[in-house]
């Protein structure tokens, strides 16, 4: 197979698809991989490290698309790169289509075969959503005590205090990958953390996490509307494979919040959980003050630290592009139920339930496009 890497061109994206070593991997294996020229350079990785293991190097994302089996990319593609969409074409990257109709509407038009990073599974979890979950989580609460800060028009508040001085309170919307990472990087700044989560048995494993570091409280908009009134930084990161992420925080809990508080919403890619935040910012702009409360709903907030994001994310990706290069999609998918999973568009049909219901679509089994099952 050839497997085709362009640069990224989202805002401050400076992630990539494939590691030097990872290229050699896919290469040893067969396969040819091409790489536009310097698309690994916002990561530290150098064409001529691509070069070393055997990857060939293209200079312009034209000719990396048109060449390629396979793309493999980091980010959605934007509307720029619609143009590049063929029948056939394996693209394998994160989607988060519910957010984004007109990408789907053109997947579907074009019949790309659109394997999405944050819908694959494994043993009940998402395996390559987890590592970028983890960076965002602890990112967040670095992001939202800088922001805290006066010269950054917030409230002026220290998230950890000091002797004589309270520590700031935090509330993490979700007690999953993203809260329990968030929750690590706030009680060690000594704040206040509470943890907004539906699921008791999750909030058992985060007391015996964390012990009386946090406070667990039932998801229930009177729970949240009381901590986020209450809260200095409030981090959103409630997300439903595949589907819209919910509104938990209205505009009237906005209002209630002290002047100068700041939210960071992680699932804004997915639609986000705030009701006054329904567009994504960029690195370049990433807040917008509404009813005084800094708004922070950057995309792709990994980008931001692409060396240590591109090096987690490609260690899981890996295994996958491996399993799809060496067998084909059809008999990858059949083999691994939980790769499966991660096809959202085939043949020019929506093959993911969630997403088809959010967008409107007609859902078909992926076997039936198969003709025979996809294993278990």
């Amino acid at each position: 197979m050839i497997i085709g890497v362009p640069k990224e061109i989202k805002n401050n994206e400076f992630r990539v698809a494939l590691t030097p070593s990872n290229a050699e991997r896919l290469v040893n294996n067969g396969n040819r991989v091409l790489i536009q020229s310097q698309a690994g350079e916002g990561s530290g990785f150098e064409d001529d490290e691509y070069s070393r293991g055997g990857a060939e190097i293209l200079n312009s994302a034209d000719e990396v698309w048109a060449q390629s089996d396979m793309i493999m990319k980091v980010k959605e593609p934007l509307k720029e790169e619609y143009r590049q969409f063929r029948k056939g074409l394996i693209l394998f990257t994160y989607l988060h289509l519910s957010a984004v109709p007109e990408l789907a509407q053109a997947l579907v038009d074009s019949e790309v075969t659109a394997i999405s990073y944050e819908t694959v599974e494994k043993n009940g979890k998402l395996p390559l959503l987890t590592p970028m979950s983890e960076v965002a989580g602890r990112m967040s609460v670095q992001i939202g005590a800088h922001h805290l800060e006066k010269k950054s028009g917030g409230s002026g508040v220290l998230l950890g205090g000091v002797p004589g001085v309270s520590s700031g309170t935090v509330t993490i919307l979700g007690g999953g990958v993203v809260g329990e990472n968030a929750a690590r990087m706030a009680i060690g700044m000594r704040a206040k953390v509470n943890i907004i989560e539906l699921s008791t048995e999750r909030m058992r494993e985060l007391i015996n996490m964390f012990g009386n570091n946090v406070q667990t409280l039932m998801s229930t908009p009177a729970n949240i509307a009381r901590a986020v009134a209450e809260s200095d930084l409030v981090i959103g990161g409630v997300l439903i494979p595949g589907r819209k992420a919910p509104k938990l925080v209205t505009e009237e809990m906005i209002k209630s919040m002290k002047k100068g508080s700041v939210i960071v919403d992680i699932a804004i890619d997915q639609g986000g959980n705030f009701e006054t935040l329904n567009e994504a910012t960029t690195h370049d702009e990433p807040t917008v003050v509404k009813h005084g409360v800094l708004h922070y709903g950057v995309a792709n907030i990994p980008g931001a630290v692409p060396k240590t994001s591109t090096i987690a994310l490609t260690n899981d990706t890996m295994l996958y592009a491996l399993k799809l290069a060496n067998l084909g999609v059809e008999e990858a998918m059949k083999k691994d139920a939980g790769l499966a999973a991660g096809m959202n568009v085939y043949k020019g049909k929506v093959t993911n339930r969630p997403i088809a219901m959010d967008l409107g679509y007609e859902y078909t089994e992926l076997a039936d496009l198969f003709n025979q099952p996809v294993e278990v």
